[in-house]
């Protein structure tokens, strides 16, 4: 049985607590959190506590937490034993204190409240300073998630800037589409199955050979209507940055 300490209660705090209440030979010891109303609000199933000085013995302590704030939070930890390990993709293993054994325990995915996610289909990239505390990691990631990896922070850091391209950037485009549908009074509902198919079809081609689009095809007189029906600069300022891409891409002249 591994016994873990969550600190935090953000939404990778709260989607893994989900995770590991599920799960075999885990058992969630604690939960730290700042708000007593928000720890609250867990229900009676996990002892909480708002104080660091009070954390119950532990195998692992997950600081699921911002990463602005892991390095201190770590430094305030008296832990007599127990490996620290944080949540974090950009975040180096080597903020955390020099105090106590430490590692990463990174699940790749976005996380909404209230928005259920399949742990078992989520990337866990781990790292550690030693090999005993590798295998610890590897256990507790196996008993939630199908798909471990090792990565050093290095590679993890690449992977989270591809990670922010991937997702935070293509969310972004969706509101900004979602803008202009309901600006024209045009359902937005209407683009899901074009965006379903957009990230599917990625399982079976390249992003590169799955790329259509006028401005893939270089064709200028649609790129011209089309940047001169946005009404905003910034809009348009995307509109066009993301085409020279593309076409540059291609091969095209710009």
């Amino acid at each position: 049985m591994i016994r873990i300490v969550i600190l935090g209660t953000g939404n990778v705090a709260k989607h893994l607590l989900g995770a590991f209440k599920k799960a075999e030979d885990v058992e969630v010891v604690q939960v730290y959190g700042r708000n007593n109303s928000v720890l609250e609000s867990l229900g009676s199933d996990y002892q909480t506590t708002t104080e660091v000085s009070s954390l119950k013995q532990a195998d692992i302590y997950i600081l699921a937490i911002s990463d602005d704030a892991i390095s201190e939070v770590s430094k305030q930890l008296d832990l007599k034993a127990g490996l620290v390990v944080h949540t974090s993709g950009s975040v180096p293993l080597a903020a955390l204190s020099k105090k106590t054994k430490r590692g990463v325990f990174y699940p790749l995915q976005t996380f909404s409240d209230d928005r259920k996610v399949d742990f078992a289909e989520i990337p866990i990239c781990i790292e550690s300073e030693n090999e005993a505390d590798t295998d610890v990691l590897k256990q507790l990631a196996s008993a939630i998630s199908k798909k471990v990896e090792y990565m050093d922070s290095d590679q993890r850091k690449a992977l989270h800037l591809a990670a922010v391209m991937a997702n935070n950037f293509t969310n972004h485009m969706y509101y900004l589409s979602c803008e202009f549908c309901s600006q024209n009074n045009v359902p937005f509902s209407l683009l899901h199955p074009l965006i379903q198919e957009t990230a599917k079809k990625i399982e079976d081609l390249s992003p590169y050979d799955a790329q259509t689009g006028p401005a893939r095809r270089n064709d200028r007189g649609t790129l011209k209507k089309q940047k001169a029906q946005l009404n905003s600069k910034r809009h348009k300022k995307i509109y066009s940055l993301l085409s020279k891409s593309i076409r540059k891409t291609y091969g095209k002249k710009l």
